[in-house]
């Protein structure tokens, strides 16, 4: 599997056309020799719970082994359950779900659309719901990336360009770069579209689940929303939470 990196450097060196990227995985601010020319429907944005044993989160005994390698994630279980043993999981999805069902995890969280997409829904035991666990900005969707000013493939793409989606996740990628953070950090972003107008949930949380600082807030135009619920987790104390996080190089803890 490719990184975003090489993918551009197909790019811009006349290899390829377009890359499709999963939307979370790519940077706020692209180079200026890039441009999104279009964003899919969305998938589900949501995380799953995957799991042999149990139906949900609230059913695991103490102690229990949880997978992800999501600081996001971790966060929001600590916060939940601060008895829970988070684990890393890495690989691609098959890779995840074999070490599930190996047993070396209880359960592990995933994303819904990842999962949809591969039909691998199986073992998804419970759809996390938004208000238990904010999902990372941009997740679920799909954004198509071409060489800036390259008009002809942009026209081709155009009508892929799903309105709702752009709205949403421009909105959600705005607090993300207000925040200063990337698809590693602690920040959740959901926004949905609601009678015309975004509304936009946000998350801003210390890896151990001790602090957890949640923004809900609507409004017409998806920059400004993202931007202003941005400053207004900063100034609650979101510049603090995250300060530690980068300045204490916070990783997941290792593999069980």
């Amino acid at each position: 599997m490719r990184s975003p990196k090489e993918i551009e450097e197909a790019l811009i060196e006349n290899r390829v056309d377009l890359a499709v990227h999963s939307l979370k995985d790519l940077p706020t601010e692209l180079a200026a020799d890039f441009e999104i020319a279009a964003i899919t429907a969305r998938e589900d944005p949501r995380d799953v719970f995957c799991s042999l044993k149990f139906a949900n989160m609230e059913e695991l005994p103490q102690r229990a082994n949880v997978g992800t390698s999501s600081l996001r994630r971790q966060a929001q279980l600590k916060a939940l359950r601060p008895d829970l043993q988070i684990h890393p999981v890495r690989g691609n999805v098959d890779t995840r779900l074999h070490k599930l069902e190996s047993g070396d995890y209880d359960a592990i969280i995933l994303a819904a659309a990842g999962l949809n997409r591969l039909d691998k829904t199986q073992l998804v035991r419970q759809v996390i719901p938004v208000e238990v666990m904010t999902p990372a900005a941009g997740q679920g969707a799909l954004a198509i990336e071409i060489r800036n000013g390259d008009t002809a493939t942009r026209s081709v793409v155009a009508f892929l360009d799903d309105a709702a989606a752009r709205a949403t996740t421009t909105c959600e990628r705005a607090l993300l770069s207000k925040l200063g953070g990337g698809c590693q950090v602690p920040i959740g972003a959901f926004a949905e579209v609601k009678e015309d107008r975004i509304r936009l949930s946000a998350l801003v949380a210390h890896p151990d689940g001790t602090k957890v600082l949640r923004e809900t807030r609507e409004g017409d135009d998806p920059v400004r929303l993202g931007e202003e619920v941005g400053e207004t987790l900063l100034r609650r104390g979101g510049n603090v939470i995250l300060d530690e996080v980068y300045g204490e190089g916070f990783a997941l803890p290792q593999q069980p």
